[in-house]
């Protein structure tokens, strides 16, 4: 109606009903609500949570609430209807607008009305993510049936909002520790290990403690060369000075990593009986499995020995490289997953390479449940997170896996290490090497123009990726591509001229030196230049038979410099 008067928003209509109204009236004003009037609210007298859990159960009910009118009503219910109601009210985007102190209008069963606090409200929309997934959420009851997996959400909940809590405190207690690392006891080192721990080290072996004390599982994913490895290994010696390591521990890991496993043992924990499945001499060696108290076996043997290995029971079982189980449906992951073990632990520098189905295949080896099954989870986090670029989905996910991943990298957790120097050092290419890139970029150029204008880009990656590797070649050496005209004497790499020049200058002054190549024909031709100056080297591809040699000589100083191939060297180095 004409001058009339409106306010922009609920929140603002709460605003004047709470503050407003009641001065109005005390200064002796009429008011008169119409029918439609929405604002006449009831009083929260409490907000509780309640935990119900029985023993030897993998999962807890959960229900939150409000005391109106001295009864309680569970808030569950009545938010899920609020999120199918005005999901975009609800995204990340629009409860970052909302002051704490602003309010929720939200109708009870029954019809009553109450106004909840942002402040309150919010944590609780950040910590159970399934209430965004309400056409998935199994049962439609007060509360939510959660895994006890999730019991670092109880603790997120208590500290993000004040609750009246009835029950859970065991589970409350877990979520804590679960959560950071200040919770956790420090463990002392074993006494059986031959090494000092770094600090980061020591925290993530009484991580691996936690893990196993409470029956859980976790992926310690530190960057490649912060000693996952010794970690792992401490963490079984403590078991068996504790006498918990009844039965044996088995590392399955990729073979070039075997004889590393052998030597950090050998090195670092002397104590431990190691038994190792390789060869055809491992068919001898099953029955001897539970006198040993670290067993290595390989990814590829796995398939083949998995009857034999399942006929026994393990107190860990480790998967080093796990990224190796990436595609669940791999005969590797299935295998894995039907082996006996009381506890569980990934090793991997790269638990994410490609696709999020990766994760889940992992979690899904050591916590079946935390993430759901594959299709709940591609269609409630692959999906939206790759495709959509969910942000809500991507918080929900990192929350929900984070109490069991580690992860530190060398820039956080070496201090004591000098920091890395980075030189980069420009050649420039001359001469019939430069012509050929010329050519080589013209014919290139051409072929990828033509394939576009068939298929476009996105069906001409396969030709595009191509013509980058062919120019990349050219750039290493001419030699290195394919074709007639590289193999002429005149064109000279100017990249591998600048490489032996600092190779005489860094001899000189006793340096030792490491050079990584993803091309193994380009490491080839390295070798030929070193071979006729009489310079020693180790090299390691994946064509090396005996990795330990090699690796040992360069270790030993028998030879001042190791070629290796990216991907031969990207793992167990």
């Amino acid at each position: 109606p004409a001058g009339a008067l409106g306010l922009p928003s609920s929140t603002a209509w709460l605003r004047f009903a709470a503050d407003v109204l009641p001065v109005l009236e005390a200064r002796g004003w009429h008011i008169r609500k119409m029918p439609g009037y929405r604002f006449d609210l009831v009083e929260v007298e409490d907000w509780y949570a309640e935990v119900g859990e029985e023993s030897g159960n993998a999962w807890f009910d959960l229900e939150l609430g409000i005391v109106v009118n001295q009864a309680r009503v569970s808030l569950l219910p009545v938010l899920v209807a609020l999120i199918r109601g005005a999901p975009r009210d609800f995204d990340q985007s629009a409860l970052a607008q909302y002051a704490d102190a602003d309010q929720l209008l939200a109708t009870l069963p029954g019809g009553a009305r109450v106004a909840l606090p942002w402040g309150r409200i919010k944590p609780i929309l950040n910590t159970l993510g399934e209430l965004y997934f309400a056409d998935d959420r199994p049962g439609a009851g007060a509360g939510i049936r959660l895994s006890t997996l999730d019991a670092a959400r109880l603790a997120e909940l208590a500290d993000g909002v004040q609750l009246r809590w009835l029950g859970g405190e065991r589970l409350r207690a877990i979520g804590k520790k679960l959560n950071g690392f200040g919770g956790l006891r420090k463990c002392v080192p074993p006494q059986g290990l031959r090494a000092t721990l770094r600090d980061y080290q020591g925290e993530g072996v009484a991580w691996l403690q936690f893990l196993r004390e409470y029956d859980l599982a976790g992926i310690l994913a530190d960057d490649m060369g912060l000693g996952k490895t010794i970690q792992a290994l401490a963490h079984i010696l403590i078991e068996k000075e504790a006498g918990r390591l009844t039965r044996p521990a088995l590392v399955i890991a990729p073979t070039s990593l075997m004889s590393n496993w052998q030597d950090e043992a050998a090195r670092f924990a002397p104590d431990l009986r190691v038994l190792l499945l390789h060869g055809k001499e491992r068919l001898q060696r099953f029955d001897a499995i539970d006198r040993h108290d670290l067993v290595l076996t390989t990814y590829a043997l796995l398939p083949r020995d998995e009857e034999k290995l399942r006929e026994h029971r393990y107190h860990l079982l480790i998967l080093d490289e796990a990224h190796y189980i990436k595609n669940a449906r791999s005969k590797a992951a299935q295998s894995a997953s039907l082996l006996r073990a009381r506890h569980r632990i990934c090793l991997t520098g790269t638990p994410l390479e490609n696709h999020l189905g990766e994760l889940w295949s992992q979690f899904h080896f050591l916590l079946p449940g935390l993430l759901g099954d594959e299709k709940t989870f591609n269609s409630g986090f692959r999906g939206p997170i790759e495709k959509q670029g969910d942000e809500l989905r991507r918080a929900l996910l990192i929350r929900r896996i984070k109490p069991f991943l580690l992860r530190r990298t060398k820039d956080k957790v070496a201090k004591e290490l000098p920091p890395k120097t980075e030189m980069v050092r420009t050649v420039e290419l001359a001469g019939a090497q430069r012509d050929l890139y010329e050519t080589v970029r013209l014919a290139m150029d051409k072929k990828v123009r033509d394939e576009i204008a068939k298929k476009g880009v996105a069906r001409s990656q396969i030709v595009i990726l191509e013509a980058l590797l062919k120019l990349r070649q050219v750039c290493c050496d001419p030699r290195l591509v394919k074709s007639g005209a590289a193999t002429k004497p005149a064109a000279s790499s100017a990249k591998l001229t600048e490489l032996i020049e600092m190779l005489d200058a860094l001899l000189e002054e006793g340096r030792r030196i490491l050079i990584f190549s993803q091309f193994t024909s380009m490491l080839a031709l390295i070798e030929a230049e070193l071979d006729a100056r009489g310079i020693a080297y180790a090299l390691l591809t994946g064509d090396t038979r005996d990795r330990a040699v090699a690796v040992r000589s360069f270790q030993q100083g028998e030879v001042p410099i190791f070629l290796i191939s990216l991907k031969a060297g990207g793992v167990g180095l």
